[in-house]
C-alpha cells in the first residue's frame, strides 16, 4: 500500500468490481436450479409445435428466467437486509459488509426486471401481458418469514412460474402439461428451501423469523422436505406420461430418485454438516441430469437441433 493509499484510504470501487459484487450478492451461478427446467418446458413444447430448436425464443427464455431470478435475488437482500445482519451465517453478504450499496442493489434489480420485461414484450403478447403478475410473488417471498411460517411455500410458487412461463413463450398459449412441470419445479424448491432453512433455526427464534423449521423443528422439516420430493417425483412421472416421453426421461428420472434418496440420507436432525452439499451439489445435479436426458429423449423422438 503506498503512503498516499494509507492516508486517504481506498478509492471507490471500480465498476468492474461492483458489476462483481453484484453477482456475488444475487448469486447468479444459481440460476442452474430453475434455468434446466424452463429449457425442459420450452424445449417439450418447440417439440410439440414443429419438433425444431428455435434459436432465438430460447435465448429470450433465458435472458427472461435470469433477469427476473436477479431481480428476486436482489429484492430479496435488500428487504432482509437487517434480517441478514443479524444472522451470523449471512452476516458477511454484501449488503451487509457495504461491499454493495443499497442503491447499488436496487439499480441491478431495475435493471433485471427491465430485462425480463423486455425479453417478455419480445416472446409474445401473453407473455407481456402474464409479466408483471410474475413479479409479485418474488418481491412477497422476502417478507413472508415476516408473517408465515411457510415461506417456503411462497418460493415454490414463485419457482413454479418458470417452466409455465417458458411454454407460454413458445406457444402463447395455455399448458397444463406445463403447469404439472411448473408444480414439480416449485414443491421440489419448496422442499430443499425446508432443508436449507435448519441452518438458521437459532437465530429465526431469537429474531423473530418465521420458518417452518423454525417454528415446528428440523425433524419435522426434513420430514416435510422428504414429503415434498416424493411429491416431485410423482409429478415429474406424470409429465413424463403426459408428454409421452421415452427411454432417456425416464432413465433420467432414475438417476432424480436416486439423487433424492442421496440427499435425504447425508442431513440428519443433529448432523447438517453436510447440508450445503445437499443444498447446492445434489439440487444442481438433479435439474442438470433430468435436462440432459430430456434433451437426449426429444431429439432421439425427432427433435431438430
Amino acid at each position: 500500500m503506498s503512503a498516499a493509499e494509507a492516508t486517504l484510504g481506498p478509492g471507490p470501487a471500480q465498476p468492474n468490481s461492483r458489476v462483481k459484487a453484484f453477482l456475488r450478492l444475487v448469486m447468479i451461478e444459481h440460476s442452474v436450479f430453475a434455468l434446466p427446467f424452463a429449457y425442459i418446458a420450452a424445449l417439450t413444447a418447440m417439440f410439440r409445435v414443429d419438433e425444431s430448436v428455435h434459436w432465438g425464443t430460447l435465448l429470450l427464455v433465458t435472458l427472461a428466467m435470469v433477469g427476473l431470478r436477479t431481480f428476486a435475488m436482489a429484492a430479496n437482500r435488500i428487504i432482509d437486509r437487517e434480517i441478514d445482519a443479524r444472522n451470523p451465517r449471512t452476516a458477511s453478504r454484501e449488503l451487509v459488509t457495504g461491499a454493495v450499496s443499497v442503491k447499488s442493489a436496487w439499480t441491478g434489480a431495475l435493471v433485471a426486471v427491465v430485462v425480463f420485461l423486455g425479453a417478455a414484450a419480445l416472446l409474445n403478447p401473453l407473455c407481456l401481458a402474464l409479466a408483471p403478475v410474475a413479479v409479485i410473488p418474488m418481491v412477497v417471498y422476502p417478507y413472508g418469514k415476516r408473517f408465515t411460517n411457510f415461506p417456503h411455500a411462497i418460493l415454490g410458487l414463485a419457482q413454479a412460474i418458470g417452466p409455465i412461463g417458458a411454454w407460454l413463450a413458445v406457444t402463447g398459449s395455455w399448458s397444463w402439461d406445463a403447469v404439472i412441470l411448473g408444480l414439480a419445479v416449485g414443491i421440489w424448491i419448496g422442499g430443499f428451501d425446508l432443508i436449507f432453512a435448519c441452518q438458521d433455526v437459532r437465530a429465526d427464534r431469537a429474531h423473530g423469523v418465521l420458518s417452518f423449521p423454525a417454528r415446528f423443528g428440523i425433524p419435522a422439516a426434513l420430514w416435510g422436505a422428504r414429503v415434498c420430493h416424493v411429491a416431485t417425483t410423482g409429478l415429474l412421472v406424470w409429465f413424463g406420461l403426459a408428454t409421452d416421453a421415452g427411454a432417456f426421461y425416464w432413465a433420467g428420472m432414475a438417476i432424480v430418485a436416486v439423487a433424492f434418496v442421496y440427499e435425504h440420507r447425508v442431513v440428519r436432525p443433529h448432523d447438517l454438516s453436510r447440508l450445503n452439499r445437499a443444498f447446492f451439489s445434489v439440487n444442481g445435479f438433479i435439474g442438470i441430469a433430468l435436462f440432459v436426458c430430456a434433451l437426449l429423449d426429444l431429439v432421439v423422438r425427432g427433435l431438430t437441433v
